[in-house]
């Protein structure tokens, strides 16, 4: 299959880009930039960027229903009022790990939010990491401890499988779950795709209407396609070195956009830490809503 049109539609320049995440509300896609707090709106019919400041590093968020926007901050989850700018802090999952923040997350189709956590920075030595599931009620349940750096949350489209991965350099792995949709239990890990000798660590990912598990290269210049046994069944070029994770968006869902990761050297990648849309002739799956 050939290579498909990657536009860079904003030339941003973030530090770390992540967690596109899909309003079909509103025809708009937001995004992070972790350690400068910013979460971004950009509209593609006018490519305007709007940014609001947080007062510290965001790993992931999610949409609530009613506007709102549920924030992963490294302190803990917080909902935040975009109009108001008020603050509202909920639970904080690790209060006796102060070197911790909360990384990547994402709703489930039954409104739960999915969030792991990372020590920052990574220690080689030590597991800090975990995976938790966040209830309506806000209520943080921990369901997988001994990450290094949790990331790679995506669900199959019929809602039983949940994925995710752990991005360190010595796992990089990506590990599929059964999951109950009634209580959000996890069960029956097995290794999905073990990315040694691959040239990009899983970032972020998504899942499309086909089943398929997409891959942020990080790291490897390229986001690839899984099939749902885990065979490699497409790899698209990206023109920066650490693609960081992608959403399906676009009035049809089939436009995928990638955020990126701006590294001290820029060589041979002016572009990076910009937003990307891919056309790949793919659909995806709606973003669910926090039901909180």
């Amino acid at each position: 299959m050939s290579q498909p049109d990657v536009d860079c539609v904003l030339d941003i320049k973030a530090e770390l880009g992540e967690c596109p995440v899909w309003s079909p509300r509103e025809n708009a896609l937001y995004w992070i930039d972790i350690y400068a707090g910013r979460l971004n709106r950009f509209d593609p019919s006018s490519g305007a960027n709007r940014v609001w400041t947080l007062p510290e590093a965001i790993g992931s968020f999610a949409l609530y229903e009613d506007g709102g926007v549920l924030l992963a901050l490294k302190s803990g989850l917080a909902r935040y009022e975009l109009e108001s700018g008020a603050l509202t802090p909920l639970a904080s999952p690790e209060p006796d790990l102060p070197g911790n923040r909360l990384n990547d997350g994402r709703c489930d189709f039954q409104g739960r939010f999915w969030v792991g956590s990372m020590e920052d920075p990574v220690q080689p030595s030590r597991t800090m990491g975990s995976l938790y599931r966040v209830s309506a009620d806000h209520r943080c349940t921990r369901v997988c401890d001994g990450l290094f750096v949790a990331n790679g949350l995506a669900f199959s489209p019929d809602g039983r499988t949940l994925y995710h991965s752990d991005s360190y350099v010595a796992v990089r792995t990506i590990w599929a779950w059964d999951l109950d949709a009634d209580d959000g239990a996890i069960t029956n890990r097995r290794v999905f795709v073990d990315t040694h000798g691959m040239p990009g660590r899983p970032d972020g990912g998504a899942v499309d209407a086909e089943g398929c598990y997409w891959m942020a290269g990080n790291d490897g210049r390229e986001i690839v396609r899984f099939t749902p046994k885990g065979e490699v069944d497409r790899r698209i070029a990206m023109p920066v070195a650490k693609p960081s994770m992608l959403a399906f968006g676009g009035p049809r869902l089939d436009t995928i956009y990638v955020t990126s990761i701006r590294p001290a050297s820029v060589e041979g990648q002016p572009q990076a830490g910009g937003l990307f849309a891919v056309h790949a002739g793919v659909t995806g799956v709606m973003e669910p809503s926090f039901k909180g």
